[in-house]
């Protein structure tokens, strides 16, 4: 009997994070939860934030009963964890950006932080820095049309290269930093074209590092798998013409049906 496991995003990001704990734990039964009605997050203010995803994922929670939760939004991690944690009697994990194993591998000290403009900006985000990556110089940059672009990518349209190293200019050359922190879920779907537009750098995100966490904690835990009547979801917020052409990809993560969920907030 395979576990629940409920992934949370403001869109099609998590599935980045989902490939990786499918990866190490095969037999989980996803569910997945898309608030792409509110979409980008990191343009929302940090109050709304939190009691609108609070709420949906409390709804969805409810409905299938999963073993655990898995905030996969960089966005909603900085914000949502504590108040999540204290309403839910599951294990629930957040994923941060990967700003210690970057410091750990640039060989120049100097780091991109790649994210939403909500996290880039964050105090958590700060904190990180301080903590793990004081010795190197930072460039930051908050991009929402990254978010928009890999949401596009999904629905079949091609990234364009021209617009990425555009927008990636800054970064470029040999004064640029040499590794990129893929602060957002959402670009781990880009690495490929984020590689083509900065050849020198090389992409660190969290996939690995959370689905590590994750298969800690349910072999830690007792687990209850709960009914196996329930068929893996995805939930969404809005239907939308792009939805439907993103489906072959959540289809193929293990989502076998689909259902609108209205946002409380």
């Amino acid at each position: 009997m395979s576990a629940r496991i409920l992934i949370f995003d403001s869109g099609v990001g998590g599935l980045s994070v989902w490939q990786a704990i499918h990866s190490r734990m095969p037999e989980l039964q996803p569910f997945y939860l898309m608030d792409n009605e509110a979409q980008p997050y990191g343009e929302l203010a940090d109050d709304y934030l939190v009691k609108r995803a609070v709420a949906l994922i409390s709804d969805a929670v409810a409905q299938c009963a999963p073993a655990m939760v898995v905030v996969a939004c960089n966005s909603a991690s900085t914000l949502v964890l504590p108040e999540l944690r204290a309403k839910l009697e599951i294990p629930v994990v957040g994923v941060v950006p990967a700003i210690k194993p970057a410091a750990l591998q640039s060989k120049n000290k100097h780091i991109g932080i790649l994210a939403t403009p909500g996290t880039v900006a964050r105090a958590y985000t700060q904190a990180l820095i301080d903590e793990f990556a004081a010795d190197c110089q930072i460039s930051r940059l908050g991009s929402s049309e990254l978010v928009l672009m890999a949401e596009q990518k999904l629905a079949g349209q091609a990234p364009s290269l021209p617009l990425l190293r555009q927008l990636l200019s800054s970064w470029a050359g040999i004064e640029g930093p040499d590794t990129i922190v893929l602060g957002c879920t959402h670009f781990p779907l880009l690495a490929s074209e984020i590689q083509q537009a900065l050849p020198q750098v090389c992409c660190i995100d969290s996939g690995d590092a959370i689905a590590r966490r994750v298969e800690a904690l349910f072999q830690d835990a007792s687990i209850d798998a709960g009914p196996t009547e329930v068929p893996s979801t995805l939930w969404f917020t809005k239907r939308s013409e792009s939805l439907g052409a993103q489906w072959a990809a959540f289809s193929a993560a293990g989502l076998v049906e689909s259902q609108e969920i209205k946002s409380r907030h």
